[in-house]
């Protein structure tokens, strides 16, 4: 997938439904996973009438549920999960429209997170970029991905098998799992440009293929889009951790608050990292832009020392080439071989003075 521009991004009507992505082979499907402390359900492959029964039984209702959802184009299932939710109709405009930026929406005690999933691409200079949304309700979590992705395969091994907290923690802790999750890709993206830059930082110190230069700002401007993509959600995550000292919004238990304040201090750390990573391009291009001014100076010297050399010769030639009758020279009988050894020693008189100046 090529990179999502924000320059470009359409123009949606918030009451009008249109999936902006490129997403439309896939089959969509949902998967359902019910959980407590005590056991959980998962079911594959779910239709939206069992979704709408498993999350209306009774005997269901303090338990967590967690509905993923792969495809996005199938605009009026997108639409009727809005509707089961009864969230706002722009927050399903926003799911759809997968060009906006990542973002955090908080009203009527629903939580609605926007957020880029970005990866690298080793086959050429774009990356792959995906927008996954979440919305947080009472005691469920609804998450929407644009195609079929691995990024949570480890949490949902960690509720079968009851590791770690999440079984005991509610729907608020697993989107911390989930975004985290998804931040962890931003490490994976930042780690493999930093081996790229290496090389190209190495390459700009002593190559003068023209084509360094175009991978540099190629690479500048992944890691801008990179920084573009983070933003947002730093924004997003210290917004919450507002809303927690403001006391207001309770969809978010206070001793989870915590672990969205450790998404934050990921956001700075990518960022600083990024940043880090685009200075190391500007010294590239230093490095390249020197190192070929460097080269054309000497190519330079080397052709002012080759001119040097010649001006006298050729100032010898001019007098011995002027059309006067009066030159005794001429008529010498070892004037040629003089000459020539006057223009020999005075070559070599030069040489030994620039070499002893370190002219070159």
């Amino acid at each position: 997938m090529k990179r999502v521009k924000y320059s470009k991004v359409k123009n949606v009507n918030p009451n009008y439904f249109e999936y902006t992505g490129i997403h439309v082979t896939d089959p969509v499907e949902m998967q359902l996973f019910i959980y407590d402390d005590a056991g959980y359900e998962e079911y594959k492959k779910v239709s939206l009438d069992r979704v709408k029964k498993e999350i209306s039984d009774e005997n269901q209702v303090d338990d967590v549920k967690w509905l993923n959802i792969h495809g996005l184009y199938k605009v009026e299932l997108i639409k009727q999960i809005g509707e089961m939710l009864q969230v706002e109709p722009f927050i399903v405009s926003d799911i759809l429209n997968v060009s906006r930026r990542s973002k955090m929406e908080e009203l009527d005690q629903v939580l609605f997170f926007n957020i880029k999933s970005i990866l690298p691409n080793d086959d050429d200079d774009e990356v792959h970029v995906e927008q996954i949304s979440f919305i947080l309700k009472e005691n469920i979590l609804v998450s929407f991905q644009e195609k079929r992705s691995d990024f949570f395969n480890h949490i949902r091994e960690r509720i079968k098998t009851h590791s770690g907290i999440v079984r005991k923690k509610r729907n608020d802790y697993l989107l911390y799992l989930l975004l985290d999750a998804i931040m962890e890709n931003f490490y994976i993206t930042i780690e493999f440009y930093e081996d790229v830059i290496d090389n190209l930082l190495i390459e700009s110190k002593s190559s003068d293929d023209p084509n360094v230069l175009v991978r540099i700002e190629k690479n500048r401007e992944n890691l801008n889009f990179l920084k573009r993509s983070i933003l947002p959600l730093r924004d997003a995550l210290f917004n919450l951790k507002s809303e927690h000292a403001e006391e207001d919004y309770d969809g978010i238990e206070k001793s989870n608050y915590n672990f969205f304040a450790r998404l934050h201090q990921k956001c700075l750390e990518i960022l600083e990292q990024v940043e880090y990573d685009m200075n190391t391009l500007d010294s590239a291009s230093s490095f390249y832009f020197s190192s070929q001014s460097q080269r054309m100076n000497e190519i330079m010297k080397i052709l002012t020392v080759v001119s040097v050399f010649f001006m006298p010769l050729t100032f010898i030639v001019g007098i011995y080439g002027m059309n006067f009758d009066v030159m005794p020279e001429l008529r010498y009988k070892y004037g040629y071989f003089i000459v020539l050894g006057v223009m020999f020693l005075l070559l070599v008189a030069m040489f030994v003075y620039f070499k002893k100046k370190k002219w070159f």
